[in-house]
Parts: C-alpha cells; structure tokens; sequence
C-alpha cells in the first residue's frame, strides 16, 4: 500500500473502507506527519499496532461538531494542546499576544484556544459522555497534579480534573499510549487503568492504590505556599522510572489524583523502530495553498539523535517531560534516515541538526542509570560533575563524521545546545575540534545564562569559571585550526535570585566582552519546574530557604534593559537601575562606563536655548523699532498727502 497521511476528514477514513475510527485524535497544531511533532509519533504508532487513527487539527471550539467528524471512536479520544503548552505558544513572558502561530497553516494566530487541552477536554465531553479521552503533550504533562499557572497568577488544579479526561499519558507516551490501547481493546474500563506508569489516573478510594506517597491536598497547597514547595520537591525527587513512588493528591474527600511512576526509558532499538515508522515528513497537503506551516522550517532536514537530559537546568521543564535518562538512536538509524532526508523536496544538502535537548549528550552520564535509574537529590553536573559521570564524545563524532561523508550532504549543523561543562569534563578534545572544523558557520551559540554565581546556583547552571575556561579552550581550538570563530551566548534577565546588583553584575560582562545581544530572554515562568516553583513561592524547594524573587514588571524592564545598555532606548531604564543599585560610578565618560552622563549635555542644550531667546528677543525690539519708524514715516507722508489735495481743490 503507498505511503499517505493519516484521515483528516470522514471522506478520508471511508475512502480507507473504515467505517469507524479507533481513536480520534484532537490537536492545537496543524497536522504534520513528522517525528519531531509528538502527535506523528504517537499515531504512527498506533497505526503500528494496527489500530485506526484519525486526526482532527485545529477543530473550532466553539462548535460542538467540529469534534464529531468521525462520530464516536471505537475506543478513546486522545487529545494534546501540541508540541508547545499553548499559553506559551499565545504569549511572551510579558503576557503580551504573540502575533504568529508558527504551528498553524499561513504562521496564523488564534487557531487554538487558550488552555487547549483543558477545553478540547470539555467539549469532547459535552457530545460524549461516555467515551475515554486521554490527555497528552508537554501541556498536559507538565499540569498533571497541582500547579502554579503563571498566566492566571494562581495554582491551579491536576488537568486531568479540569478537563474532564479520564488519563494523562505524561512523558514522551510510546510505552503508555500502547499499554492504554491495548487494554481498552482487550475491554478493560478506563476507570480501571489507574496502574498504567507513565499515567496520572483518578480514584475515589486511596486504599486502591499500591504502596502510595501521599501529597498535601490541593486545598493545603492553595492556602500555603511553603506546603506547596515541599510537595513540588517531593514530585521532582519521583520523576525517575526506577526509583518512583506512585503519588496521591487529595481533592476533597473522596477524590484522589494518583501519579503513577514513569515509563521505562526506551532502548536503543525501539527508539530505532519509532523512528523508521512510515512518516510522510512534511505538513499535510491541505496546507499548501496558506503557505503551509512555518515550524516544519526548522525541523524537516534535521535528525533527532537522543531524548533526555541530565543537564538539571532548573528553569527547564525536561526533568518533568523526558527525563533524566538519556536514550539515543544507532548510527545506522540516523544514517537511514538522512539517505530518505535527501530525497525529499527542498533538500539542499544541508542538515540542520543531529541532537536533543543537548546535542552532546548520547548516553546515561553513569553505567549506574540504566539498572538503577539516577540519583534523586543529585544532580550529574551541579555544582560539579559526578565522580561517576562518563564524559564520551567519541560516538556522537563518528556518526557526525558519517553523516558529513553521505553522497548529497554539503554540511552538517548542530544547533540543539552544547552542554559546554560536559564537553570540558571529556579529556579528548576531539568533539571540539570537529566542532569548529566542520560545524560552527562563524558563530556558536552557547546559553551560560548569566555570569553571577549566585544566580547561577539558582538556575542550576555551572560556576562562571567553567564558561570561562570553556571560551578560552574554545579560542585556543580555533587560533590552532587557524579560524575566526566566535560564541553567542545566551543570556536570561530577571530569574530568581537576581537582583539589580546581579543585573549589573551581567551587564558589565557584556561590556567586557564588547558584546550587546539583540534579544535577551526574561525569565518565563513554565508549569513544573523548580525555577517556577521558586517564582511562586520565594523559597528554593530544595533548601526551603528564602529567594529574592523580581517580579515587579518595571523592575524586570530595568534588569532587561541593563543588558541591552547601548540601546539609546534604554537609557532612562538604565540610569535608574544604576541609581538604585548604588553604581553611579558606571555613569560617565570613563571607559568602564556602561552610559554617558547627561549633565553636560542638558547644560548645553538649556544654554543654546537661552541663547535663542535671547536672540529672539533682540529680533523683537528690532522689529518693534521698525514697525514704530515705519508708522512715524507713514502718518508724515499722509499729512503730507493731505495738504497737497487741499492746494489743488
């Protein structure tokens, strides 16, 4: 049977000969047969497993029908807000609306409701009342119990009681959305999957569940936040597939949410298996005539590599989403995959990406991981690598090496982020020479994130030494291989822990380095990450101790524009976080100055002024003496005028 999309519409399941679907599967993004959209995996996947799925994209929430095409699916719904949590994909971290959707057709704002998941859920549940609906994507992964919700400043409860489901497939979803489905078929009531890992279930009787860890209730966290941030550290420190306990969150009386630990990472062969699944590797062709759908841009001629991250960043929400544990794909697989990449229309010979969350990460950073799992309150690389860490490039080079000897591929990128503390815990510096040999184009983009230990501690990141010692070998490969190449780093205003002092701290790096980003990323306050959770309630959660938190928005402004400080846009911002910070020093003409002084300026100018009209006002006595003279001489020459008609009369 030739390869083809899955059905979007009732005419394309009849024309299949079906006449009914198993699962209806309801997303917020424009339907792209990709393996970098969690919705392609999953109902490929299902497809696998010979199972029907048909996709509705982008229904309209305010029709009840537009979730009706298919009629009633044999077994669920299942529904995600899309690869992006959709109050993310709507607003800046101001809260300002984005003015683009690069996941929907024409990059086309407003496709999607506010709260996806939570009013797919409701909508499918007004039609029907009766029928499983699974809830997944990182939306609905990362608000599976209790949450802050930035956007509506408040906690929130676990989505799966807003939304009316009756799952949540958290995580990456292969193992559990297979386990679910083939229970379902077998005629097993979703009521009863409440042991499914990777699943976050209801129950109205705790005695049900085995060996439970029970949280705070929901009305405990609500009314304190300290509660809250112990119960938030209690979950992190569960988020790993062998050491997890199962969760419960009390609601009232008689209703409990229960998180049932993570699935199993994935081995290496099934991770292969995903991804040789028959994608069509584009949008769907319904989409051509608006000008398709922007994020396949970024996606279509790059190679996932691995999932997980050990890194621990603690403003990211991948410790909630895929782990810790890090799984990869063969060489063979990514070979295969760049041969079909080649094939395909618009290949140009460039691939974009071979990474993950962090490109050089391709293996558990301990043999101990794979049996064992990873510690729960240590970190691999905060403060410093583990003993135990094993630092190993050697692999992800060869298959780079590989992939840049493949007939067809001009030049092969890496644009996933470098973890630059781990590339110096490697003592082969042999990924950093095929680094800048064959990857960099002039410029790496590197995320330090700041320079203050401080707030560095809080972001989970690295001591600034390490950044430095990471751009000085970096300088050395380069001045060795005889190239001019230099790092872009990322930098982050406003997260806790900063304060104006640390913002100055950032800005005077920048003029060090003679360097002023164009853009600068305020902290964003995500669902279920321990940065979030410090935003919320002004306590570390894994001290307990006191954060200064900037929330106040002009303050946030101040901070932001202190990176930005050559921007004359900026100056009125900067002047008075200088002020307040106690550093007019850095106000001047000195060249550790981060802005001139306008004193000398306005005096200038208020002299001008003063000059002008005093100008003005000699111009006026010129002219007033004129006007008087030209009077005296008009009235002389009248009278003038006069006796002369009278001699002539």
């Amino acid at each position: 049977m030739e390869q083809q999309f899955l059905p979007i519409c009732r005419a394309d399941m009849e024309a299949r000969g079906w006449d009914q679907v198993d699962f209806v599967y309801v997303i917020g993004d424009a339907y792209v047969d990709h393996p970098s959209f969690g919705h392609a995996i999953i109902s490929r996947l299902l497809e696998s497993r010979g199972f029907r799925v048909g996709i509705i994209s982008q229904p309209d929430w305010k029709d009840e029908t537009s979730i009706a095409v298919y009629g009633e699916p044999r077994l669920a719904f299942l529904v995600s807000a899309g690869n992006m949590d959709s109050m993310v994909n709507h607003y800046a971290v101001s809260k300002r609306r984005r003015k683009t959707d690069a996941y929907t057709p024409g990059g086309v704002m407003g496709k999607r409701p506010d709260y996806a998941a939570v009013v797919y859920g409701n909508l499918i549940r007004r039609t029907y009342k009766h029928t499983p609906i699974i809830l997944g994507g990182i939306e609905a992964s990362l608000r599976r119990m209790a949450h802050y919700d930035y956007w509506s400043d408040k906690l929130k409860r676990s989505i799966l009681l807003d939304s009316g489901a009756d799952l949540v497939s958290y995580g990456m979803g292969e193992r559990s959305i297979v386990e679910i489905a083939e229970a379902l078929d077998a005629g097993i009531a979703v009521q009863d999957l409440t042991y499914i890992e990777g699943t976050v279930g209801k129950v109205i009787d705790p005695g049900a569940v085995y060996d439970p860890l029970f949280l705070p209730s929901f009305e405990e966290l609500k009314n304190d936040r300290r509660k809250y941030a112990e119960s938030f550290y209690v979950q992190y420190c569960n988020t790993d597939p062998y050491t997890g306990r199962r969760l419960v969150e009390p609601y009232g009386a008689h209703l409990y949410v229960v998180q049932n630990p993570p699935a199993k990472p994935l081995s290496r062969l099934e991770m292969d298996d995903i991804y040789a699944l028959p994608f069509m590797r584009t949008f769907h062709p319904s989409y051509r005539e608006a000008g398709g759908v922007p994020a396949i841009a970024e996606v279509q001629f790059s190679l996932t590599s691995s999932r997980g991250c050990f890194g621990g960043c603690n403003f990211c929400a991948l410790t909630f989403h895929q782990g810790r544990i890090v799984q990869s794909r063969s060489k063979e697989s990514l070979l295969l995959e760049a041969r079909k990449m080649r094939e395909q229309e618009g290949f140009k010979g460039y691939i974009h990406d071979v990474g993950g969350p962090t490109a050089n990460f391709r293996l558990p950073s301990c043999e101990k991981q794979r049996t064992k799992g990873v510690c729960p309150k240590r970190q691999c690389l905060f403060p410093v690598p583990c003993k135990n860490l094993k630092a190993d490039h050697r692999e992800y080079v060869e298959i780079l090496q590989s992939l840049r000897k493949l007939p067809g591929v001009k030049k092969v990128f890496i644009r996933s982020g470098i973890r630059f503390d781990y590339l110096l815990a490697d003592p082969d510096s042999a990924f950093l020479k095929e680094l800048c040999l064959h990857h960099v184009s002039g410029q790496l983009k590197v995320a330090p994130e700041h320079v203050s230990d401080s707030v560095l501690e809080k972001m989970g990141k690295p001591k600034n030494q390490v950044y430095t010692a990471f751009c000085r070998k970096f300088r050395q490969m380069n001045e060795r291989l005889g190239k001019k190449q230099y790092l872009v780093p990322y930098l982050m205003s406003s997260h806790p822990g900063s304060t104006l002092k640390e913002a100055v701290e950032l800005a005077e790096y920048c003029r060090d380095l003679g360097y002023m980003p164009e853009q600068v990323q305020d902290f964003y306050p995500t669902p279920s990450t321990i940065s979030t959770c410090m935003y919320y309630t002004g306590l570390d959660p894994r001290t307990m101790r006191p954060v200064y938190v900037p929330q106040n928005p002009h303050e946030k402004a101040m901070q932001r524009a202190l990176i930005q400080y050559r921007n004359p846009a900026n100056y009125a911002l900067v002047k008075e976080a200088l002020e307040k910070a106690g550093r007019t020093d850095l106000i001047g003409f000195d060249k550790k100055c981060l802005i001139p002084s306008r004193q000398f300026a306005g005096q200038k100018k208020q002299k001008k002024q003063g000059e002008k009209r005093t100008a003005g006002k000699i111009a006026g006595k010129e002219k007033q003496k004129a006007q008087t003279k030209n009077r005296k001489a008009g009235g002389r020459k009248q009278g003038t005028s006069e006796k002369r008609k009278g001699k002539f009369s």
